[in-house]
């Protein structure tokens, strides 16, 4: 399957397999996959960044795997960096599976249940080398009666167990992975129509729309909603065209400001990294961390956190335009900090503002984990579309809609 035509990362269940060093994970992966995803060996330590496989696992439909180092791992300085980096794919894990190669349940694994248990993560137990061992029926009584985990027994190495593995992550999909909300086809009534806005920049990719503007796109038609798509140069061109007025007009948010002069007051307004808002994030603190913009004073801190990696080029949205527009409303300078992809600091305290891209390129557990860690640290959090409104004066209208 071509990159152009499969399933979005972000939109597809991240299932993390974690465990002790030498439990089999990467052996595991591997089963499921039918392929050598990761390198298997004998010596401990082996994985050391996390392995990503993206796949089909039907019935339960495009997944995520992600292979990480042992969490016990104590090469000593190079060790504790790999342990972390297990620890940061907490924040996108949806699903959990916890490998045993040992019948033992040690503070490693009790570490790994009490933290997935606080992000309110499903876990699965899985017991590995069963071709070398049985798994250990106290023990197994033991979590499934204190604990409530699920459990399962594989030979990884002799490929055996898949298909009840297979059985029992489906049946521990969380529901907030299942009914996870709509983007945009809750908005508004079948038969409607919708007008989207898609400026054309430098930005632009050649050749093909933005993610947010195909996953909205998509949407439309699979709801029955006409989507009609047009540029911020012909937008008062093709309101004018219509019968009567479209039932919401979507913006890119950079043109917030010239898009909301054409448009009607009486239609409502918003934008696709509003939208995103909703649908990564929790749309409550979002708003909230934009009206504490109000409280800004030159000289603070604000941190942009990016999911993507990207090379900018000329006016980036991230690193030009969103710095000069909130200077521009607070009236001086600000100090602005970037961080990409899954890099995403711990301490928050040295920052008075977070503001997070749409999250387009990740999964909603992702943005969800760094909410709660702002929240958790009292540091107001928002994303890209929601202040560049509040910059150009439309904050309120932009958020009507999806409130």
């Amino acid at each position: 399957m071509s990159q152009m035509q499969a399933a979005p990362r972000g939109m597809r269940l991240h299932i993390g397999i974690f465990g002790r060093r030498n439990a089999g994970k990467s052996s595991l992966l591997n089963m499921m996959t039918a392929q050598n995803v990761s390198i298997v060996s004998d010596v401990a330590g082996t994985t050391t960044d996390p392995v990503e496989k993206p796949m089909e696992l039907l019935p339960i439909g495009p997944v995520l795997f992600i292979d990480t180092a042992g969490i016990d791992d104590d090469a000593g300085a190079l060790g504790e960096e790999r342990a972390q980096r297990t620890r940061r794919v907490f924040d996108r894990t949806e699903l959990a599976i916890l490998v045993l190669g040992e019948n033992e349940w040690t503070p490693y694994e009790e570490e790994l249940r009490l933290e997935f248990q606080r992000r309110n993560v499903p876990v699965l137990v899985v017991f590995n080398k069963t071709d070398l061992h049985e798994p250990d029926e106290t023990l197994r009584t033991r979590l499934s009666e204190e604990f409530g985990l699920p459990t399962v027994s594989v030979s990884a190495r002799e490929r055996r167990g898949f298909a009840e593995l297979k059985q029992k992550l489906l049946e521990n999909v969380s529901e907030e992975w299942i009914s996870s909300p709509q983007i945009i086809s809750d908005l508004v009534p079948a038969g409607s129509t919708v007008v989207l806005v898609v400026p054309i920049d430098k930005e632009a990719p050649k050749g093909r729309l933005i993610l947010p503007q195909v996953q909205v796109l998509r949407e439309l038609l699979d709801s029955g909603i006409t989507a009609v798509v047009t540029r911020e140069t012909e937008l008062a061109e093709t309101l004018e065209k219509l019968r009567e007025p479209p039932a919401l007009v979507v913006t890119d948010s950079q043109v917030f400001r010239q898009v909301a002069q054409i448009v009607p007051r009486e239609v409502p307004l918003t934008g696709f990294s509003v939208l995103f808002a909703r649908f990564k994030g929790d749309l409550t603190t979002f708003i909230e961390g934009t009206r504490a913009v109000a409280d800004l004073k030159p000289g603070d801190r604000v941190l942009i956190a990016e999911s993507c990696t990207h090379h900018p080029i000329g006016e980036d949205i991230g690193r030009v335009k969103i710095p000069r527009w909130l200077q521009e409303a607070v009236g001086g300078e600000i100090q602005f900090d970037h961080v990409q992809g899954n890099d995403f600091p711990q301490d928050l305290s040295p920052w008075k503002l977070i503001i997070h891209c749409g999250g387009c390129m990740t999964n909603r557990r992702a943005i969800l984990s760094r909410i709660m860690q702002a929240r958790e640290q009292n540091v107001p959090v928002t994303n890209y579309g929601m202040i560049i409104a509040w910059s150009m004066g439309i904050f309120e209208r932009a958020v009507e809609i999806v409130k």
